[in-house]
């Protein structure tokens, strides 16, 4: 185990509340064990904890990464989504397979959320061969997780959201019964309403194929 891995681990474990583990385990519907650290005390665990040792170096954000996630409580996953969120400027281009494993293992919206709208995001804006392969690659996927983050990368993207790659997405993924996808779809519809309304609610009227759940999502603030 990295010394890094392990003296979070153990600070961590340290400051464990059983009383808090087990809602927190049931309002993620029993996926994953839990430590039971709010967020607040998260919070200001990690922020002391860099004081103490600083960020890791940056050739080493893999093996930490990979490390924190192979722990069996959650809260180590959302450690290393941190990190990598606190670091991602620094990123190399080879991190996007870092970001893959990462999205397909454990996955749950929690952290592939955070993964899509933030790491992949930043990733595909400043590396255009990444974005490339890789989105060539999961939006073609059989792991909906990684065809979810093609639907969610552009997020943040607002105004320099490519919309007709994000419809050519969505009717990649018409006619999917699954819930996290029809969710995303409509998401990421919603989000880029916010900055040009009137595109999606032209989109929208005219896939009949939609599902609700992503018309209700799509429209849900600006009507039709």
């Amino acid at each position: 185990m990295h010394p890094y891995v392990n003296s979070l681990k153990s600070l961590f474990e340290q400051n464990a509340n059983p009383a808090n583990a087990a809602p927190m385990k049931k309002y993620m519907r029993d996926q994953f064990e839990y430590l039971g650290i709010k967020s607040p005390q998260f919070k200001a665990l990690q922020s002391e904890f860099i004081k103490q040792n600083g960020l890791p170096p940056i050739e080493d954000l893999d093996v930490i990464a990979r490390g924190l996630w192979e722990l069996p409580q959650r809260e180590f996953q959302y450690l290393a989504t941190s990190l990598i969120g606190k670091m991602e400027k620094q990123l190399k281009e080879d991190f996007i397979a870092t970001l893959e494993h990462l999205i397909t293992h454990k996955s749950w919206w929690d952290t592939v959320d955070t993964i899509a709208g933030h790491n992949v995001g930043v990733m595909f804006k400043r590396f255009p061969n990444v974005k490339a392969k890789y989105l060539k690659k999961w939006r073609k996927s059989d792991n909906f997780w990684l065809r979810r983050t093609t639907l969610l990368f552009q997020l943040g993207y607002k105004e320099e959201t490519d919309f007709d790659l994000l419809c050519e997405l969505i009717k990649e993924n018409l006619g999917s019964d699954e819930f996290f996808i029809n969710k995303a779809i409509g998401w990421a519809l919603r989000q880029y309403a916010w900055t040009n309304p009137a595109p999606v609610k032209k989109f929208v009227k005219a896939t009949k194929e939609l599902h609700p759940l992503s018309r209700r999502e799509a429209l849900k603030n600006i009507g039709i």
